[in-house]
């Protein structure tokens, strides 16, 4: 076989604990005056993150204004907020500072203080209009202190128009960071529940972009890495969360899959909770992606066994006694679950969020509607009846 893929991520990524201090002397800061996005719910404020951001940024000569709306679900409202604030102040690049949905909201909002209307009008999916993004966007600085969703190391953000119940995923070449700082450190308060939710997010982007018929050598590379530190080390640090190394080890393999999104892709295991938590916005995403994937890779794992093999390996499953692809795509399922169980998220079921089976058919149907493109990147075509199967094995 010999592969043909494209190698594209342009972020500059400074890794490891105590380096968020080098902001105050990097000379890497794409301007003079940042827009600093953050969480409504102020967990930046109180771990001091927030106020050291602004104090290095100042040591470096960058002035800030601060935009802390964003919400664990973001909206387009304050995409459009953050934007006309962005030009009022005259900023030239934005910050993303917390977990994804910040460092998502950056994006947009970066996109849509260079480009005119309404950020709905270039979104592909859904109500969107699909237009191109003519003028780029203003530089992105990300600075995570969850380790999740893989926002620093690659182009995507995700954002709910609420009042159509639409949650998409949308990014250009213009929506990489320039800069990310990824300080393990700044993770070592986030609560239990969080830690594990986050960290099965990580997962989920390495396992499915492992899955993606986009799949290339580099992506499988940091795919399989990504989903042996989280195996064996996010149960260490959803029970102590003070444990850097645990802490390192699953903030390196979230930045890999991360990395995975940029070069291969989500598939449709993303597009059935976004549709999940454009409904219920109060379900963490990745609580979400928990609560579906034993349903959801149990199923694929039965149409297309192949490509588990690797993934239960590197989970620490020994193969050697098993002769069949079926079967070792089922010790990936048995190694999921024990994942799910070490972080505490074993037995968890949709109706405990507030879902009920009765919507089934309304979340498969916004899925294919909304984050269609995910499911021509699957490897086996799902049917409408199937993902409502999926849905409802659930409850």
């Amino acid at each position: 076989m010999t592969p043909k893929f494209n190698y594209f991520i342009p972020t500059r990524i400074i890794f490891g604990p105590g380096r968020l201090t080098e902001l105050a002397t990097t000379p890497y800061l794409p301007g003079k005056k940042a827009l600093i996005v953050t969480g409504a719910g102020g967990s930046t404020k109180k771990n001091g993150s927030l106020e050291r951001v602004i104090q290095y940024l100042k040591q470096n000569k960058v002035e800030s204004v601060l935009f802390d709306k964003i919400l664990s679900n973001p909206l387009v409202e304050h995409v459009m907020e953050g934007a006309r604030i962005v030009r009022e102040n005259n900023c030239d690049f934005v910050i993303g500072l917390g977990g994804g949905s910040p460092i998502d909201s950056s994006k947009s909002i970066a996109v849509m203080a260079k480009n005119p209307g309404h950020y709905w009008d270039y979104i592909q999916g859904g109500s969107g209009k699909g237009k191109p993004v003519l003028n780029g966007a203003l530089p992105i600085v990300a600075i995570t202190t969850t380790a999740g969703t893989g926002s620093e190391a690659d182009p995507w953000t995700v954002i709910t128009k609420s009042d159509t119940k639409e949650k998409i995923g949308f990014g250009t070449d213009a929506t990489f960071p320039v800069l990310s700082i990824v300080d393990p450190e700044l993770m070592l308060t986030v609560p239990r529940d969080l830690t594990a939710y986050q960290g099965i997010d990580a997962f989920c982007h390495a396992t499915e972009g492992y899955l993606s018929v986009l799949n290339q050598p580099p992506a499988d590379l940091y795919a399989l890495e990504a989903v042996k530190l989280i195996a064996r080390y996010l149960p260490i640090a959803v029970k102590d969360g003070s444990n850097l190394e645990a802490r390192t080890a699953v903030a390196w393999a979230n930045t890999a899959a991360g990395m995975v999104e940029s070069l291969s892709s989500c598939i449709s295991h993303h597009s059935l909770e976004h549709a999940l938590s454009a409904y219920h916005p109060s379900l963490p995403h990745g609580a979400g992606l928990a609560l579906l994937s034993v349903s959801y890779f149990s199923f694929m794992a039965s149409k297309v066994p192949d490509r588990f093999a690797a993934l239960a390996e590197a989970m620490g499953e020994n193969l050697d006694s098993l002769s069949t692809k079926e079967e070792k795509a089922a010790a990936f399922i048995t190694a999921l679950k024990r994942l799910l169980d070490g972080a505490g998220l074993g037995g968890l079921h949709l109706s405990r969020f507030g879902i009920s089976v009765e919507e089934s058919e309304q979340f498969t149907k916004n899925a294919f509607e909304n984050m269609g493109g995910l499911f021509q990147l699957d490897p086996y075509k799902l049917s409408f009846e199937e993902v409502v199967s999926i849905y409802k094995a659930c409850f």
